[in-house]
């Protein structure tokens, strides 16, 4: 949580005006969109269209969020963070508050669009989560504060989205910012660390929060009350394999986890356990290894002489069209 007198000197009015030291951009604060450990982000308005603000008196998590939505914008294909707009500061009562425009990304929430739209999604917008989440983790970030709440999902087409990059972390270093519920270290399955396997927790949470969407609070801790909580869920049957192995850590990457989902998305869903897909991935991966030059040359001549019988039929149909 942020400090009262932090929380204080960032509390606006609505309609407050908020002109930039530097660059003299003026942005009118419309609403509170939310508050967090690093500062409050307003909705404002700024030359007849809708923006994000973040304000802070903390100058180095303003510079790091900045440093993190560049790198986003970096990655190709990638639209995960919104993008960056302009950051300067704001003299108020003789104090500079920093602060950086955002674009403000307009839908409802993960749960709020599972919700809307139906059980169906889920697997759909994972996979888009976790291609983002690759990208991410091949330059070296770790989300941190992955929560349904901070996922917002644009379109159409349906497109998942985060609002809010405070708990970004560089690799290697400690979590900055969590919630509890989908924090490895609450349940006692790893530490706060920042790595991949840590995100991919996240996202094993957030697909258990799809069908508790009350949460629920944490007994003793450990694997086994997720795992309890997984088999009473008859919507999260199909995902109960990729799900328990992401909140095991046993996934080295967004990737593979992905690839797992798709597996179950696309013919999979019969599985019986994480051992039948991992497995079933490893055996495409082998059966794709062990094609051998003859092999090869054999399946090349058995087209060529499909082609010809499917030819000389073709040949022959036209004949008797002629006759």
């Amino acid at each position: 949580m942020m400090n009262n007198t932090m929380k204080n000197q960032c509390r606006v009015p609505d309609n407050t005006i908020v002109e930039g030291k530097w660059h003299r951009n003026q942005y009118k604060i419309i609403k509170e969109l939310g508050f967090g450990a690093n500062g409050i982000v307003y909705l404002a308005q700024f030359q007849n269209r809708y923006v994000a603000l973040k304000m802070s008196e903390n100058n180095l998590s303003i510079t790091s969020e900045v440093n993190v939505l560049n790198s986003f914008a970096k990655v190709q294909g990638s639209v995960l963070g919104p993008s960056l707009l302009d950051v300067d500061d704001w003299v108020r009562k003789d104090k500079n508050i920093s602060f950086y425009v955002m674009e403000y990304i307009h839908g409802p929430d993960f749960l709020t669009f599972i919700k809307q739209k139906g059980q169906v999604w889920i697997g759909v917008l994972i996979l888009q989560l976790l291609s983002d989440l690759q990208r991410m983790h091949e330059r070296g970030w770790i989300f941190g504060d992955l929560k349904p709440e901070n996922l917002i999902v644009t379109g159409p087409p349906p497109k998942i989205r985060c609002i809010d990059v405070g708990g970004t972390t560089m690799e290697g270093r400690a979590i900055k910012e969590f919630t509890e519920f989908y924090d490895r270290g609450y349940w006692g399955l790893g530490t706060r660390k920042a790595d991949p396997a840590y995100d991919l927790f996240a996202v094993g949470m957030i697909m258990i929060n799809c069908a508790y969407p009350k949460r629920f609070p944490k007994r003793e801790g450990g694997i086994e009350q997720l795992k309890q909580a997984l088999h009473q869920s008859h919507q999260l049957h199909e995902y109960k394999p990729v799900i328990l192995k992401s909140l095991q850590g046993s996934y080295r990457s967004a990737k593979d986890m992905r690839e797992d989902l798709l597996l179950l998305s696309s013919g999979s869903k019969g599985s019986k356990s994480s051992k039948h897909v991992t497995m079933s991935r490893q055996q495409t991966r082998a059966n794709n290894r062990s094609v051998t030059p003859a092999k090869k040359k054999g399946g090349i001549i058995e087209t060529a002489m499909i082609l010809i019988i499917v030819s000389l039929f073709y040949t022959i149909y036209l004949y008797i069209q002629v006759m």
